[in-house]
Order: C-alpha cells, then sequence, then structure tokens
C-alpha cells in the first residue's frame, strides 16, 4: 500500500477555459429557460386579441388552422419547461447543451407561427387590424429580445424564423396583388421596415448576449478567486497550527534531555566521586539533544529548499556494511538479530541523503521490535530499484499509516517511543521527495513492518546513462554504440 507521505498542498489550479465556457453555456440556457414561461403567458393572452380581430376579415379556415397550431405549439412549450424542471434544471454542462440542441426547432416553429397574422391580415384585412397585427407580431419579437438573447444559437434561430417568414409572405401576398393599386409601394414600405428591424433585433440580441456571458464569466471568476482564497486561507491556518504543534513538541523533546543534564551536572558537583556513574548518562543526555538540533536543522533546511544534494557512485554493498557496524550493537543490546541482503551494485546517488533515509528506517524499526529481528535489503526490478527495511515489531495500524510521517507523531500505544524524537520518519519522506524517490509502507497492528524505497529508472540517471554494476560486472545504458 502506497502512503502518501507529503503534505497536503492546496492549490487552486485555474478551471481550464473549456470548463469556464461550459459553465457559463449552462447558466445562459438557464435563463433562456426562465424567460420561457413569461413568453408563453404573453403569447397566450395574446392570442385570443389575435382571434378576435381577425375573425370576420381574414379566411377562416386558415384562421382556425392557425390557432389550433398555435395552441398545440403553446401546449407542447409548456411541457417543454415542464421536462427541462424534472431533469435539467438541477444539471449543469454538456446535458443543458444537448437539450437545447434537440429542442431549438421549436423555437423556430413558434417564430414562424407568429409570422401567421400578417400572412392572414396583410393586404385582406382592415388598416387598423393589419397595424395591429404587425404591431402584436414585432411586439413578440421585442419582448424575446432580452430572454432569448441569452443563448445566442436560439435567439438567431428565433429572429431569423419571425423576419424571414413576414418578409416572404409580404413579398408573395404583394406579388398575388401587385395589380391592386399602391400595392407595390405598401410592399417596399412594409418590406424594409421588416429588414430594418430584423438588422436591429440582430444587433441588439449580439450585444445583450454580451452582456449575459460577460456577467457570468465575472461571476466564474469572482467564485474562483473566492475558492481560492478560501483555500489559501485553510492552508495558512494549517500550517499556523503545525507551527505550533511543532514548536511545542520540540520545545518538550529539548526540555527533558536539558533538564536531565542540568540535574547531572549538580549531582556530578555535589558527588564528584560518582563521576563514572554520572558521565555515561550526561552523554545519552548530550547525544539526544545532538540527535534532536540535527533533526531539526534537516528538516529546516529541506522546507526551506536548500537542502544541497551531491550525486555521485554509492556501492551498496559497503553502505549496507557500514549501516550494519553502526546498529549491529542496538540490535544485540535488545536481543535482535540484523540482517542485509543485496547483491553487489552501485547507485547515482546521494550516499549521505541515502544513509539518512536507510539509517532512520533501520532506528525506527530496531526501536519498536522486541523480539525477532530486522531485514534490509534491496531488490532489482525491471524498472526500479527497492530498499526493503522489514522488522518483527508492534506494526503500525491502518489509521496511524498516515500520521506516522507527520512531526513530533508517536503512537501512543507503543512502548518504547519514549526516547524517539518523532521526526525520524518525517525525515525519510521528505528525504525521499527530494530524491524523486517513492515510499511506501506494508504494516499490521503486532505483525510487523515494511518499508520500501523506491528508486524509479530516471533518478539513476547519471550524464552518460545509466549506471549499475551487479555480480561484479559495470553495465551502462544510454552510451552511444
Amino acid at each position: 500500500m502506497l502512503v502518501d507521505t507529503q503534505p497536503a498542498t492546496y492549490q487552486h489550479m485555474p478551471a481550464s477555459p473549456e470548463v469556464r465556457d461550459q459553465w457559463v453555456d449552462s447558466q445562459l440556457i438557464g435563463v433562456l429557460m426562465d424567460n420561457v414561461g413569461p413568453s408563453l403567458l404573453a403569447a397566450s393572452i395574446s392570442l385570443p386579441v389575435m382571434v378576435y380581430l381577425m375573425a370576420g376579415e381574414v379566411n377562416t379556415a386558415a384562421l382556425v388552422v392557425w390557432t389550433l397550431l398555435m395552441l398545440a405549439m403553446l401546449a407542447y412549450r409548456y411541457r417543454l419547461i415542464g421536462l427541462y424542471r424534472l431533469q435539467y434544471d438541477h444539471v449543469e454542462g454538456p446535458q443543458r447543451l444537448d437539450f437545447v440542441h434537440r429542442y431549438r426547432w421549436s423555437w423556430a416553429a413558434v417564430a414562424v407561427l407568429w409570422a401567421g397574422p400578417v400572412v392572414l391580415s396583410y393586404l385582406q384585412a382592415s388598416v387598423t387590424t393589419q397595424f395591429v397585427c404587425a404591431v402584436v407580431v414585432l411586439g413578440q419579437g421585442l419582448l424575446n429580445l432580452t430572454g432569448f438573447s441569452a443563448c445566442l444559437p436560439v435567439f438567431r434561430s428565433y429572429a431569423n424564423s419571425l423576419a424571414l417568414s413576414v418578409l416572404l409572405a409580404v413579398i408573395g401576398l404583394t406579388a398575388l396583388h401587385i395589380d391592386q393599386p399602391d400595392v407595390l409601394q405598401k410592399g417596399i414600405l412594409f418590406g424594409s421596415l421588416m429588414i430594418v428591424f430584423w438588422f436591429l433585433m440582430l444587433v441588439a440580441g449580439a450585444r445583450l448576449h454580451q452582456v449575459h456571458r460577460s456577467s457570468f464569466e465575472l461571476q466564474f471568476s469572482n467564485q474562483e478567486l473566492i475558492d481560492s482564497l478560501t483555500l489559501q486561507t485553510r492552508a495558512s491556518l494549517r500550517a499556523v497550527a503545525t507551527k505550533n504543534r511543532f514548536l511545542a513538541s520540540a520545545a518538550h523533546d529539548l526540555r527533558q534531555p536539558v533538564h536531565a543534564l542540568s540535574l547531572y551536572a549538580d549531582w556530578l558537583a555535589s558527588e564528584p566521586e560518582m563521576a563514572r556513574d554520572i558521565a555515561p548518562r550526561i552523554l545519552q543526555s548530550t547525544r539526544a539533544i545532538n540527535e534532536l538540533f540535527d533533526s531539526l536543522f534537516d528538516l529546516t533546511r529541506i522546507d526551506a529548499g536548500n537542502y544541497k544534494v551531491n550525486l555521485q557512485h554509492v556501492d551498496v554493498e559497503k553502505l549496507f556494511a557500514d549501516l550494519q557496524l553502526q546498529f549491529e550493537p542496538v540490535a544485540q543490546g535488545k536481543g535482535l538479530r540484523l540482517r542485509t541482503y543485496t547483491r553487489p551494485t552501485v547507485l547515482w546517488s546521494d550516499p549521505v541523503v541515502l544513509r539518512r533515509i536507510l539509517g532512520n528506517l533501520l532506528s525506527n524499526a530496531l526501536r519498536h521490535t522486541h523480539a525477532g529481528g530486522v531485514l534490509l535489503g534491496l531488490r532489482h526490478r525491471d524498472d526500479m530499484l527497492v530498499f526493503e527495511v522489514w522488522d518483527t515489531g508492534v506494526g503500525i495500524a491502518r489509521e496511524h499509516q498516515q500520521a506516522i510521517f507527520q512531526e513530533f507523531f508517536r503512537v501512543s500505544q507503543h512502548q518504547g517511543t519514549e526516547d524517539s524524537l518523532g521526526l525520524g520518519l518525517t525525515i525519510v519522506s521528505k528525504l525521499t521527495s527530494l530524491m524523486g524517490y517513492q515510499l511506501s509502507l506494508n504494516s499490521e497492528a503486532n505483525r510487523g513492518s515494511v518499508f520500501r524505497v523506491l528508486l524509479p529508472a530516471f533518478t539513476q540517471q547519471e550524464p552518460g546513462g545509466l549506471t549499475t554494476v551487479e555480480n561484479g560486472r559495470s553495465s551502462r545504458t544510454g552510451d552511444p554504440t
């Protein structure tokens, strides 16, 4: 099981233009659908007025057909609003866009039907009826200008269908009645006005659409800024809390050996003959203080980015021999067996950093193992090298496997942690990240643990290629042949 050993970094990444445009488009569709209801209400009120005005002045059959088509379309569009509210109002993005693409024809259809009164009344009804019909039709276009322009494709479909239907109807009826006096002049005048109205509607719709879009883009940017500030504030609060915990724990751990050192000094001053017994204790306290300061300095340098890495060839067999020589007395003192296993291998790494990583893992394993032993080994895989530290110790419960890499964290149930500073695994996690290595942990409570440090192939790349030595043979990849 891989363990994320790095502290969480909360950086709010700006959304891509595609994500922003998709969100803005879905909001614009919401505005469009919010305005369909008032549009249908105005159409429902206008319809009986139009039928009353045209009754007896236009062809009755045509009027009945137009009325039935209008009623059917109004009912269909009311149903369309209900469908949107049930299935699409609570979702955003592609679903709303699919809805508009699927039903955009209905806006064009209703626009064509609203051209019906002009078709029915032009050159057939009284001038008053013609004028009222024209005003109502143009008013429908202006009424829907503000609402439908939120979604520009829908608005253009509606405006083009309305204006083009009226214009074609005027041209056709003018051609049919060209023999009547002043018909051509009326047709040219009406057609010209319709073309101007059409142009103005498209221009106004495009500008209103830009206003709608700019408003939602600003809203999206503001929300991004708010989210970013919120995350940064939370990260800052966490950083302050971590710093306070760090300082409190460091002060607590430093106070103990310093206090003990002062007691031993007082004891030595009052009873000089006890120097032989007191000296080892003073030495132990001094080592604890030095270890704490070394760990704190390491953490500070790593976090500040001042930890210098010196890459060179590292003989793993010699490294393991040095580590065994260092930790063998600790293992023997606890009655444990410390073993190492590797084949002749030369790595491209920083020997100090690598020794620090493996040394901290060995120290942690020996500290929490009371019977059995500890094994340090190196495995060769196809794409990486893997250091493993096995122990038969107390193990780590699943709920603690993330927290053990935090500064000064100790599992309260574990014995033998009183002299632990709680920084070893933190340094391991930071150093492995610094080197580009991966750190993983498998453990069960009361069954032991295995820590793995995985060295991917790219971390072994040196100028001229990858160099390793196995079984006494040197091999280099990447050299020109």
